[in-house]
């Protein structure tokens, strides 16, 4: 099983995005940016490193946020998120052909990767629980 860390990485109230680019698997796809786990390596460690060398995008990584598996045998993927924020605006990089802030209403207007679908929906049902939080406290 290959073994990758995504970064859900916020930078005021907008998400980071990254399209895969032409020549890689599942290009065109949208994804949380991050990558590989390297033996002995912590998840930690792993997405400050990739997202590093994928976007010289600096980060302080937060809490877990969830994780998914897709695939069968040795192509088996289990994609790890947590949470991630920068400061930085600009972003260069040299993994994917294109870059997004969006905001998590917008989600659905990408294509995102399969092992990402999960993670998608679970930010978005935190954010619809959140809101029916928020909707509750002002009308009872």
């Amino acid at each position: 099983m290959i073994e990758v860390v995504a970064g859900i990485i916020q930078r005021s109230g907008m998400y980071l995005i990254a399209r895969r680019a032409p020549g890689k698997s599942l290009a065109g796809f949208w994804e949380f940016p991050g990558g590989k786990l390297e033996a002995g390596e912590t998840h930690e460690a792993c997405l400050v490193r990739e997202l590093k060398e994928e976007l010289d995008l600096e980060v302080a990584v937060g809490a877990y946020i969830g994780e998914s598996v897709f695939g069968e045998g040795e192509n088996q993927v289990r994609l790890v998120a947590y949470a991630a924020h920068t400061k930085q605006e600009h972003i260069t990089s040299t993994d994917h052909d294109q870059v997004r802030w969006v905001d998590i209403y917008e989600f659905g207007d990408y294509e995102f990767a399969p092992a990402d679908m999960p993670i998608v929906k679970a930010l978005l049902d935190r954010r619809i629980a959140i809101m029916e939080k928020l909707m509750n406290g002002l009308y009872n």
